[in-house]
């Protein structure tokens, strides 16, 4: 069986996009089919290509057992759009440029924006919290967290 493979996209892959994926990738291992999937994240730019997460946004997540592990890269089009299954961006920004890379109508099939998975948050966006103080990487995360079991239900419902 192939691997469902989820891609979680914003801008420089340092706070949000990373969180997704160490989110999901806790999700999907608390319910014993981690294997059922490849989950990583990427930046619509390279400033932060080969570092690690935020700092705070890894502390943050810790409270919440999730490991922030992934190095940042940047989106590679058109490998990335050939490639995955599920292209996700955080916020309205993340989506045009996302738009913008894609090479064809079909891999803009696989484009959505992570809000419209919540199921609990009326959040339009991931805001991003790089600027700002704890509660913006705690909101961060509960709408993710969210987020990523309302996605997990659509792949569900989708197979």
């Amino acid at each position: 069986m192939d691997k469902t493979k989820i891609l979680f996209v914003c801008l420089g892959n340092i706070c949000r996009s990373p969180s997704a994926e160490a989110a999901m990738k806790a999700l999907v291992k608390s319910k014993g089919i981690d294997e059922l999937f490849e989950i990583d994240s990427a930046g619509i730019t390279g400033y932060h290509a080969g570092e690690p997460a935020d700092q705070r946004m890894q502390r943050h997540a810790l409270n919440r057992h999730i490991s922030l592990t992934s190095i940042s890269r940047q989106v590679k089009s058109p490998r990335d759009f050939e490639y995955f299954d599920y292209i996700i961006g955080m916020d309205d920004q993340n989506m045009d440029d996302l738009f913008q890379l894609c090479p064809n109508d079909s891999s803009a099939k696989k484009l959505s924006k992570m809000t419209e998975y919540c199921t609990h948050h009326s959040n339009t966006s991931v805001p991003d919290p790089y600027y700002g103080g704890a509660a913006g990487f705690e909101l961060v995360l509960d709408i993710l967290e969210d987020a990523c079991a309302g996605l997990l239900n659509t792949i569900h419902q989708n197979e």
